[in-house]
């Protein structure tokens, strides 16, 4: 909690306040759940640890009704909540992972990063990475594998899924993971994208409308990442000079979802669009959420809107499973 005798130096609305006396209290995301079986859709979850330190930690869902037939894909998934709030037990996510898993039949690994201020970026970047260098052990034999990954989990099957923050998460492993040397020994057959956060400096589209919220948006990214290149970082503006090319995506295939009310959807069609015009070999689709605002399917996940959006996730992920198996 902040210190209520202390002045409030930065509102980040609706994520945290901080105050003058360097107390950070946080005002949304902060709620957890426990893993376990959900009775509603089947889908049973535990927390693992993937690295004692630094540490990162994920919680791992998958069907509770398997047998020992084909193995599954493997979706690992970054939360969003702009870098700062939010982990995988929020019960948010769990609901929305659960869901996700039900209607699509995969394991889903949600990866737990650490947050900023208490660790700014790369911080987020660099435990993602831990994260799928411990997915890609499990193709050895080690003492620590996971049996759920292990028993179930087809590692020639992987994608990379996330939201507003998580979904810019998954675009920059996806650079690196083509860019990685010794190599990642893992095939990821594509990423999809949910509101993904990117930003920049210069105004486009409905930003020239919305100055309010783009000025929201500002202060959230300086404040998680301390960079002297401000909104115009290559973490958050994949179009600057000096950004790695989108040709070098590792991976065959893209979803990017966008909602129409959302201040960040002219980024994310404006990324389908520099995808489809830059030499990436893959094939890239595009989804709009009509009426609908940022990461709205989180918050309200049993609305109708919501529920196609999760269909359409996971038929992109069924739609890989009949590639690869032809």
């Amino acid at each position: 909690m902040g210190s209520m005798d202390s002045e409030i130096v930065l509102d980040l609305f609706p994520w945290l306040k901080v105050y003058k006396d360097g107390t950070i209290e946080r005002t949304a995301g902060v709620e957890v759940v426990p893993p376990g079986l959900d009775p509603q859709t089947h889908v049973l979850s535990k927390d693992v640890v993937i690295a004692p330190e630094p540490h990162v930690s994920a919680r791992i869902y998958r069907p509770n009704f398997l047998t020992k037939g084909p193995k599954l894909p493997l979706v690992v998934y970054f939360h969003g909540g702009a870098f700062c709030v939010a982990s995988p037990a929020f019960p948010n996510y769990h609901t929305s992972l659960d869901k996700l898993v039900a209607e699509a039949d995969v394991i889903v690994l949600s990866v737990g990063y650490r947050i900023a201020p208490e660790y700014p970026l790369p911080t987020a970047y660099l435990d993602s990475w831990t994260a799928l260098q411990w997915v890609a052990s499990h193709k050895e034999e080690y003492v620590n594998n996971e049996t759920w990954i292990k028993d179930f989990v087809d590692l020639d099957r992987v994608y990379l899924v996330g939201d507003s923050a998580g979904a810019n998460i998954a675009h920059h492993l996806a650079l690196r993971i083509k860019d990685s040397d010794p190599g990642l020994n893992l095939k990821v057959l594509g990423i999809g994208m949910i509101h993904p956060y990117f930003w920049g400096t210069n105004r486009i589209g409905s930003e020239f409308a919305d100055g309010i919220r783009k000025e929201l948006v500002d202060k959230w990214w300086l404040y998680v990442c301390p960079s002297d290149k401000g909104c115009d970082d290559p973490l958050i503006n994949p179009f600057v000079d000096g950004s790695p090319d989108l040709a070098g995506l590792g991976c065959d295939r893209v979803l990017v979802i966008v909602a129409e009310k959302d201040i960040l959807k002219d980024r994310g069609r404006f990324y389908y669009d520099k995808l489809v015009k830059s030499e990436w070999k893959g094939k890239v689709e595009i989804m709009e959420n009509e009426g609908e605002d940022h990461v709205f399917h989180i918050f309200n996940p049993e609305s109708d809107k919501a529920k196609s959006l999760i269909n359409r996730l996971a038929a992109f992920l069924n739609q890989g499973m009949a590639v690869n198996v032809e």
